[in-house]
């Protein structure tokens, strides 16, 4: 979900810069509501379960989309099955590029032993570059963001008018535990944000699991609301345009709201913004990362899928106080 947020203010600029542009993304269709707002986008949700599965599939899936008369292809994913498409529409005359994902560097910069710890190129800027190889400019320097969606009636039922308040939206998971911020730091960072009345915070997630775990944070507190499980995604899309400030993990929460222009704080256990995975349009000082100088291995993974002994707690060198004041500072508290 991350990975496709991130391509959403690339293709954004690409059409509002080049206004004879017409984009069809290919994607699965659960992502679709992400580029509703763009003009001249179009979307292709793939069938992966049966229609283009395997590498009939694909080539089907070419076929549908050579009907469209595409004269250019991005690959942004660069994985075995977009290689493949990219490939029949090369092989049938039509220019094609791919996103560089940097995995040689990405490598040096997760190993333990010759680390080097450098910022690497955003995925941002590496999808700019694809488009650049087919010959179209992108400067994403000075973004326009889309208009705040509406709130509909079946939202503002259960959540107060904003009126003078703050919204806070909190994201606590990712896909990986090393990228989870302790649960017991978590409520307490809650709880000090609740003390402020002007603040209401909006939990967010997915699944039975997490719908139980996000009821435990809120603790009964007031000014605090699951979201989860009440709304649709689309209507948890038109909240998160709406919060002054989101917190987030290392995950897809934080891409979301930064492709709305939302101010997003986030923190990085065994992984690392220096891996070109920071949110869109976002200042370093919105990244808390762990203590390197307790746990010098950091960052000892890139998607936070690799495990290291020793280094299950990293996160707790992040205080709750630190997040808070993160937060206060993006919200001029």
């Amino acid at each position: 979900m991350g990975d496709v947020a991130m391509t959403v203010p690339v293709i954004r600029a690409l059409v509002q810069q080049h206004p004879n542009v017409k984009v069809t993304i290919v994607s699965r269709p659960f992502f679709q509501p992400f580029f509703a707002d763009i003009d001249r986008v179009d979307f292709f949700g793939v069938d992966l379960k049966e229609r283009h599965k395997g590498f009939w599939g694909i080539y089907r899936l070419f076929q549908d989309l050579k009907k469209k008369k595409i004269d250019f292809v991005a690959d942004f994913h660069n994985v075995l099955r977009s290689k493949l498409l990219r490939t029949f529409f090369k092989a049938s005359g039509v220019k094609t590029a791919f996103t560089d994902k940097g995995r040689g560097e990405k490598k040096a910069l997760t190993r333990s032993k010759n680390k080097i710890l450098k910022p690497l190129k955003t995925m941002i800027q590496r999808h700019i570059d694809t488009l650049n190889t087919l010959g179209f400019s992108i400067d994403v320097s000075s973004p326009k963001f889309p208009e705040k969606s509406i709130l509909p009636d079946k939202v503002t039922s259960i959540i107060e008018k904003k009126d003078t308040y703050k919204w806070i939206g909190i994201a606590p998971f990712a896909q990986y535990q090393t990228k989870v911020y302790p649960f017991d730091l978590m409520q307490k960072t809650i709880q000090l944000l609740s003390e402020n009345s002007n603040f209401r915070i909006f939990l967010f997630g997915g699944g039975k699991e997490e719908i139980v775990q996000l009821n435990k944070l809120q603790q009964n507190l007031p000014n605090v609301a699951v979201i989860a499980g009440k709304i649709d995604f689309i209507d948890e899309l038109k909240i998160i345009q709406h919060l002054d400030v989101m917190l987030s993990m290392d995950s897809g929460n934080a891409h979301i709201a930064a492709m709305y222009g939302i101010p997003v704080v986030t923190l990085w256990g065994n992984t690392h913004p220096y891996a070109g995975f920071v949110p869109f349009n976002q200042p370093l000082s919105n990244c808390l990362v762990a203590d390197r100088e307790k746990f010098p291995l950091l960052p000892t993974s890139i998607y936070g899928n690799k495990k290291i002994d020793g280094y299950e707690n990293v996160m707790r060198t992040i205080e709750p106080k630190d997040i808070i004041s993160v937060i206060n500072s993006n919200l001029n508290v």
